[in-house]
C-alpha cells in the first residue's frame, strides 16, 4: 500500500490564532502544575517513543490518516483509539509497552485531529458516532489488517464498542474504558437527573452558536479545563498538555467536535449512508468478543456505572475499577494497567 502525505490545508490565520492563544494561556497559567510529577503516565517529552514523532500517513476511506505504527510488523495487531480532547499521546507509554512484548500497535489521529485530513474539501465534516468506526475499519483495510485487538477511551471507547458490535469478525478482543458507550439520538433525547445533566454542561454549551464561537476562540484553554475536570487528581505538566494541544490545530477540529455533540442531541443531521448502521446501534447490540472494561476511581467525566453495562457483554468478560488518582484519560494516567489488560484479553 502506497503511503503519502497530503497537502497541508491548514488555515494559516487560524493556526496563528491558536498558537498565539495557547502561548498566552500557557504564560498566564505557567506553574499551575509547575513540575509536579504524578506516579504514573507521561511527564515530559523524554517519555515519548520516536515513532510518535515520525508519523506515517495513508489514504483510507475519505481521509488521509496520520498514525503511529510501532512494534514488529509480524506482531498481533492492536489498534488504539483516542477521544476528545485528547490525542495519540494518550497511548505513548501503552504502545511502547505493547511493542516490547511483540505486538504491532497502530494509533491513529481521529478525523479533526493532528495530521489527519479529509481527502476532499467537499466531504461533509460529519462526526456522528458510526463514522469513527467506519474510519477505523477503512484504516485497517488500507494497512491490510484483517483482525485486531481494539482499545479505546472516551470517543475511542465508543468507536471500538461499535466495531466490536457491528464487525466482530474484525475484532479479536477489546479493552474499553467506561465500558459500553454506544448510544442513539432517541436515547439521548431523554432527560437525566439534574446532577447528571450538570456533568454534560459542555454538550449544551456546544449546542449554541455562542458555544461554537467560544470553543473556536478558546480551544486550548477550553480543553485544558476539560482535562482538569475529567481527571481532577492527574497532575499533568504543561509540556504534556501542550504536546497534545498541537493536535487541535487542525482545520476541521472545531467543526468535528461541535457536530459530534450536536448530533448526539438531534440538533445536527448525520449522513443518510450511515442510517442503517445507526439503526443497528440504536438497538444497543450485544458485544460478543472477549472484553475487559476499565474505570478510574477518580474519573470526573460523565460515565455509566459498571453494573449498568455488564449485561451488554455476552462473551468472556471482566471489569476492573482502578482506585486512587486515576481519572478519565485512563491509558495515559495508568499505562501499565491498560497495557496489561490488552495483553490479558489477547490471551483469552
Amino acid at each position: 500500500m502506497t503511503e503519502k502525505k497530503p497537502s497541508d490545508t491548514i488555515n494559516k490565520n487560524r493556526r496563528h490564532f491558536v498558537v498565539t492563544g495557547a502561548a498566552t494561556f500557557a504564560a498566564t497559567q505557567l506553574g499551575l502544575f509547575s513540575g509536579k510529577a504524578r506516579a504514573a503516565g507521561l511527564v515530559g517529552a523524554h517519555a515519548v517513543p520516536s515513532e510518535f514523532t515520525t508519523l506515517k500517513q495513508i489514504d483510507a476511506g475519505v481521509l488521509s490518516i496520520s498514525y503511529v505504527d510501532i512494534g514488529p510488523k509480524s506482531g498481533i495487531p492492536v489498534v488504539l483509539v483516542h477521544g476528545w480532547p485528547y490525542d495519540i499521546y494518550s497511548y505513548a507509554e501503552v504502545a511502547q509497552k505493547l511493542a516490547t512484548k511483540g505486538y504491532r500497535v497502530i494509533v491513529p489521529y481521529l478525523r479533526g485531529y493532528g495530521g489527519t485530513r479529509f481527502l476532499s474539501p467537499d466531504t461533509v465534516r460529519n462526526a456522528q458516532q458510526s463514522v469513527f468506526a467506519v474510519d477505523t475499519i477503512a484504516l485497517m483495510d488500507a494497512l491490510g489488517i484483517k483482525k485486531a485487538i481494539l482499545g479505546g477511551f472516551d470517543w475511542g471507547a465508543r468507536t471500538v464498542n461499535i466495531m466490536a458490535a457491528l464487525w466482530p469478525e474484525r475484532c479479536q478482543a477489546m479493552v474499553s474504558v467506561s465500558g459500553y458507550l454506544i448510544g442513539s439520538q432517541d436515547g439521548n433525547a431523554k432527560p437525566l437527573p439534574p446532577r447528571a445533566e450538570l456533568a454534560w454542561w459542555y454538550q449544551f454549551y456546544f449546542a449554541t452558536e455562542r458555544g461554537r464561537i467560544g470553543y473556536q476562540t478558546n480551544t486550548t484553554e477550553f480543553n485544558k479545563l476539560i482535562w482538569q475536570l475529567a481527571s481532577p487528581k492527574w497532575e499533568f505538566d504543561e509540556e504534556t498538555f501542550q504536546r497534545t494541544a498541537a493536535s487541535f490545530d487542525n482545520p476541521d477540529h472545531v467543526e468535528i467536535v461541535i457536530h459530534n455533540y450536536r448530533w448526539r442531541l438531534g440538533l445536527a443531521e448525520g449522513e443518510a449512508q450511515y442510517d442503517a448502521l445507526e439503526e443497528k446501534l440504536a438497538k444497543m447490540p450485544m458485544i460478543t468478543v472477549p472484553s475487559i472494561t476499565l474505570e478510574g476511581a477518580a474519573n470526573g467525566a460523565p460515565h455509566p456505572d459498571p453494573k449498568a453495562y455488564a449485561g451488554k457483554f455476552a462473551g468472556k468478560y471482566k471489569h476492573r475499577t482502578i482506585g486512587g488518582a486515576i481519572g478519565h484519560n485512563f491509558p495515559q494516567e495508568a499505562p501499565d494497567e491498560f497495557a496489561n489488560a490488552i495483553i490479558e484479553v489477547a490471551n483469552w
